[in-house]
């Protein structure tokens, strides 16, 4: 017996795929022989007793709430006219059953979410419906996918709520020209005030969850600050997973005591595992799990840490105004005028600052606006929940996480994930989620993932669903931009920048924009205070505080390696068989290595050595890219590549000394060429960002005055 063809179709009606193969399907050569699941093909006139010798075997079943078929001969020889048969089966699947990108109806505002998304998503409304808040959740999951889907389809005439003033005959640009802004923006917009005063604030940031711990920093160091939200302040749609080490920038800038951040702290499980189902893979492409016990292994109480955050603000004079809407901006060479309105009063209000901080992570027209049909290249749609309690006893080790585990193959043209990680007594959080191809045919859809979550959760983790109780919904778009080196995305403009999801400068594998931000949060703060001291918030300044690494931008391919292009059928086991050959790699690896990648610290000599693996173990991974990638895309890969190994001989040529100079020159360096020092202190961050060495054995700051102390 041997498989000879394994597809998937991208329907959940099994029982329509079972029926068309039965009476619809015409093989033009033998006599179809009908099984529960599908059919057997014999030759013409053969009695069955002796047809066993050689047949096809035609079946289908379902799991991920998808089809799949496969065929098996039945003996040594081809079957007469095999090739053909297959060939006109796959054509017939591939017409009968294309892939379809279901749109999210239209709403009546006035009528129940519940009652009106019920007839196409019934599971996600009968789970929404035992959750406290769902109908509120689930009004914030439509409105996420619906704004999402707006930005995919409009990425090159995306609203426009950023206007600048007009100078010199240019739009949007002052400064000494070192650089341009890679936008052209529309003047002032009509109903801004045309006078400038003192501005309110020295900045404004709106979005306030990531927003929120990065101005809680920087009102700690006495500026005055202001934080927009549109929805109630400190409820989060995500849980926030990370390790300890990360955490120490916390401590470092002085946002948390070492008290508050064990108080944050719901869970610090014993391991992670990281496995990817390999059933239909061979077996040089099957892998051990790989143990990955300080990545994300830490859960956060991630509404308690924005309390935190948000009571430290306000005792450092900040404000924070929620249920108000940001409307548009105006820049103007000495300030910033924000028009906000209030959510249930409609109120328009107009403040000024000297900088405004973008912390709306992907729904941000902002980031839409200054990077056009650019603004990203992937994103992971992710869906889940956090449950209470009702798993029965052995499901599930509360000391244990998932990291990235599947248990299927591709699931209708998407490479399914889980991740789990465990809270406080039996809670656990669990999401779904899979990388994706941002595409205006098929953004991605939140609500048909979590039609998905709540089908096939108790094929991932053994339950009863009437028994599981039910804490919230986590949900949202995580969004990828592939970086070819420092400057390609745009992430500030005079008086703007961009932080978070709403920059998208994270990792492709695991991070989120709250792990790129808490990563690189020294950095950040450190430079923004340095341009806010010495008033360098023009765009050539400001675009020198990102959270650029070129060890990320090269890993990128990891992501575009597990997306199905939009409209194409792949091989079902086809990034299942990617993901083991590498991932079985960093198993038989020291763990050390794999914390380190997976972290986003891998060198330029690790990266070259696991890829050569890969590749000797794996010679068809390469081919598997280029179909999956495409030219153009590895094309810009390469110059990811060629950056990445530019800035590796930069940075072993200026390590041993650089930090050393800086340390030499700063007292007299910085009151006299401040531009120059942030643009030296950014270079050195530059070099030992990502690094697998402590980033606190090379600069060290005073959490009250964020002065850098270079060792």
């Amino acid at each position: 017996m041997k498989e000879v063809l394994y597809l998937e179709i991208p329907t959940p009606d099994t029982n329509q795929v079972r029926q068309w193969l039965q009476t619809d399907f015409q093989p033009e050569y033998g006599a179809k022989v009908m099984t529960p699941d599908g059919f057997r093909l014999q030759h013409p006139g053969q009695p069955v007793t002796e047809s066993l010798g050689n047949e096809l075997s035609v079946f289908v079943w379902s799991v991920q709430r998808t089809t799949y078929l496969k065929v098996f001969r039945w003996g040594d020889k081809p079957f007469t006219n095999e090739a053909s048969i297959l060939q006109r089966l796959t054509t017939g699947i591939g017409s009968r059953f294309p892939h379809q990108y279901p749109e999210p109806p239209n709403i009546e505002p006035q009528k129940s979410i519940f009652s009106e998304l019920e007839p196409y998503y019934p599971l996600t409304v009968k789970y929404f419906q035992k959750m406290p808040n769902g109908e509120y959740d689930l009004k914030r999951a439509y409105w996420w996918e619906k704004k999402w889907r707006e930005g995919v389809r409009n990425p090159q005439k995306p609203r426009q709520v950023i206007f600048a003033e007009e100078k010199d005959g240019k739009m949007g640009r002052w400064g000494d020209g070192e650089k341009e802004n890679k936008v052209s923006l529309s003047p002032h917009h009509p109903t801004t005030l045309s006078s400038e005063t003192s501005p309110n604030y020295d900045i404004i940031y709106i979005g306030g969850a990531l927003g929120a711990i990065h101005a809680a920093v920087m009102a700690k160091l006495g500026y005055k600050v202001l934080l927009v939200e549109r929805l109630t302040f400190g409820r989060m749609n995500r849980e926030w997973n990370i390790s300890r080490d990360e955490l120490q920038s916390l401590l470092n800038l002085g946002l948390l005591t070492s008290a508050e951040l064990e108080s944050i702290i719901a869970r610090e499980y014993k391991d992670g595992f990281n496995k990817f189902f390999d059933s239909n893979n061979p077996s040089y492409l099957k892998a051990k799990v790989l143990h990955t016990p300080t990545v994300l292994n830490i859960t956060l109480d991630s509404d308690k840490l924005l309390q935190i955050c948000g009571e430290k603000l306000k005792a450092a004079g900040g404000e924070i105004w929620d249920q108000t809407e940001f409307l548009y901006s105006n820049i103007s060479k000495s300030q910033v005028t924000v028009t906000v309105k209030g959510v249930n009063t409609e109120n328009e209000q107009k403040i000024t600052a000297r900088l405004l901080v973008d912390a709306m992570g992907t729904a941000s027209p902002i980031a839409w606006q200054l990077n056009g049909g650019r603004a990203f290249d992937s994103v992971c749609p992710t869906v889940g929940a956090v449950i209470d309690k009702g798993f029965a006893p052995g499901v599930w080790d509360n000391q244990y996480g998932d990291v990235l585990y599947s248990h299927g193959d591709i699931s209708r043209g998407r490479q399914l994930i889980w991740e789990l990680f465990p809270g406080v007594g039996e809670e656990m959080t669990i999401y779904l989620f899979h990388y994706h191809e941002v595409n205006p045919k098929n953004p991605g859809s939140l609500l048909e993932m979590y039609e998905d979550f709540f089908t096939i959760l108790p094929e991932y983790r053994r339950c009863d669903m009437e028994q599981l109780v039910w804490k919230k919904p986590t949900f949202g778009y995580i969004p990828g931009h592939f970086s070819v080196n420092g400057g390609d995305r745009q992430i500030a403009f005079d008086r703007l920048i961009a932080i978070g999801d709403a920059a998208s400068l994270q990792s492709p594998l695991v991070f989120t924009g709250f792990g790129s931000l808490v990563r690189n949060l020294e950095r950040l703060t450190t430079l923004l205070n340095i341009a806010l001291k010495h008033d360098l918030l023009s765009f050539q300044h400001l675009d020198k505080i990102r959270a650029y690494q070129s060890n990320v931008s090269v890993t990128w391919l990891f992501s575009k390696g597990m997306m199905v292009p939009t409209g194409k059928f792949i091989k079902p086991q086809l990034i299942n068989s990617m993901l083991n050959t590498f991932f079985g790699l960093l198993a038989d690896e020291p763990p050390e290595i794999a914390d380190n990648f997976i972290k986003d610290r891998c060198d330029w000599y690790t990266f070259n050595r696991l890829a050569l693996k890969a590749a000797s173990k794996n010679p068809a991974l390469l081919l598997w890219i280029w179909q999956l990638a495409g030219s153009q895309d590895l094309m810009r890969w390469v110059g990811s590549y060629v950056n990445f190994t530019l800035h590796a001989l930069i940075s072993a040529l200026l390590s041993t000394w650089f930090p050393s100079f800086l340390k030499f020159s700063q007292n007299w360096l910085e009151p006299r060429y401040p531009a120059l020092w942030l643009k030296l202190l950014a270079t050195n961050y530059a070099i030992f960002i990502g690094k697998p060495r402590p980033r606190d054995q090379v600069i060290k700051l005073n959490p009250k005055t964020l002065t850098p102390t270079i060792h």
